[in-house]
């Protein structure tokens, strides 16, 4: 029986061109973190069943490619009759539960405050489509250590340098979208939705984008909420602005039922970047933004960019996750983007890597002798030595598909070498 040629379903083959793109933004990723202070580790790809699924990842902790014992302990595992014992691993569903746990074993070694730079594959047994994937790569900075907003400042000043440096900025006018937390449990607390249903009403809430808010009433009517207490929350979202002094006024509104700093805090965030005048970015608050970690704490964002439905990125404040490892709660705030789907985006608009090395393809006939080839590869070399990079390959019979082929990998020189003389 032949084995199967195509890649395991959600997985997928990278490709010479998708794969020299994936390295130009990871080394641009890499400069410009570290230009930040950003320091890069690594932790590995499977990580304990027992953090995996420890109510902090919300839905994808459903996702989680479990890992099985292994010899005497899986047999026993599968006498007992109990399937929940099968697996004592997983494969990382993200990289935040897995650097809080290398924060927490460490953290006598690091700096404080920390900066973290975690790039590498995640897995989530996901409905595969569209620039998504059951395994994919995530590219995080994350800050332990800050409980000021200094640190959700510098993220967004961070990704938004990173993403126009490759061009995000002018071709795809992303923008970043804030809301916080303890915002949207205000805003429930004002309209007078149980403290305990906090995250059932923020799931309805989060799929406003895709039913619209009569949809959303729809769902929240469904689940015994009344329709009193619906409409007062879909009015004071409905009455809210994207801008600092909206989020200011939101405070005043909520001032009975959160404390003065939570939108204190926020409107500083937006007020602070949109102030460095350097790093072209457009920071805009977004009420309904809720971000589905079970994790977040404080501010959230998000990153958005024209012709691309959803987000290209996303993150937010954790200081409670650190100490689910330690007993002692830990300042942390992360940035991920979404490096798939910035992927798929450029290569949907045949983005080409900018400058880079100069291309050349040597063609050896098949009837060069010993002597001709060696000085072929003698220039090569030098040209090589020169910065160049210069494929040396024999000629192929369809010399003009094997041209084509190469100018579609970026070769824009070509210099053919016949036996008898040089074409």
């Amino acid at each position: 029986m032949a084995l199967k040629k195509k890649p395991v379903t959600g997985m997928k083959d990278i490709l010479p061109r998708e794969m020299e793109l994936r390295q130009y933004v990871l080394s641009e990723i890499r400069r410009t973190y570290r230009e930040f202070g950003f320091t890069e580790i690594e932790t590995p790809i499977v990580e304990h069943i027992e953090n995996l699924e420890s109510k902090q990842g919300g839905d994808n902790e459903k996702l989680i490619f479990k890992v099985m014992k292994r010899g005497d302990k899986l047999t026993s595992a599968f006498q007992s009759g109990d399937i929940g014992t099968l697996a004592d691993a997983g494969l990382r569903y993200d990289l935040t539960l897995p650097l809080s746990r290398f924060y927490a074993e460490n953290k006598d070694q690091l700096p404080n405050p920390f900066k973290a730079l975690q790039m590498g594959p995640v897995f989530r047994a996901d409905r595969p489509q569209k620039g998504r994937f059951r395994e994919f790569w995530q590219c995080d900075i994350d800050i332990f250590g800050d409980g000021s907003n200094v640190a959700e400042i510098e993220l967004i000043l961070a990704i938004s340098t990173l993403l126009n440096r490759i061009g995000f900025g002018e071709k795809y006018h992303f923008k970043i979208v804030i809301n916080d937390r303890e915002i949207l449990r205000g805003m429930q607390t004002y309209a007078g939705f149980p403290e305990e249903d906090f995250e059932k009403v923020c799931i309805s809430l989060d799929k406003a984008d895709k039913i619209g808010n009569e949809g959303v009433k729809e769902e929240l009517l469904s689940l015994g909420y009344e329709e009193a207490v619906i409409d007062k929350y879909q009015a004071l979202l409905a009455s809210i602005g994207t801008t600092s002094d909206d989020i200011r006024k939101l405070g005043e509104t909520l001032r009975d039922v959160m404390p003065e700093k939570v939108t204190k805090n926020l409107s500083e965030i937006v007020d602070a970047v949109a102030g460095v005048k350097s790093v072209p970015v457009t920071v805009e608050f977004d009420p309904t933004l809720v971000r589905g970690m079970g994790y977040y704490t404080g501010p959230i964002f998000e990153i958005r960019a024209d012709g691309f439905a959803g987000s290209v990125g996303g993150g937010g404040r954790y200081d409670k996750m650190v100490g689910r490892f330690t007993g002692q709660d830990t300042p942390a705030v992360g940035f991920s983007i979404g490096f798939e789907r910035i992927i798929t985006i450029m290569l949907d608009n045949d983005e080409k890597v900018p400058g880079g090395q100069k291309k050349t393809a040597f063609l050896l006939d098949k009837n060069l002798d010993a002597e001709k080839t060696a000085a072929a590869l003698a220039e090569a070399m030098a040209r090589r030595q020169a910065g160049d990079i210069v494929l040396v390959s024999r000629m192929n019979k369809n010399k003009k598909f094997q041209k084509d082929q190469l100018t579609a990998e970026g070769y824009t020189e070509f210099k053919d070498f016949y036996q008898d003389s040089l074409k």
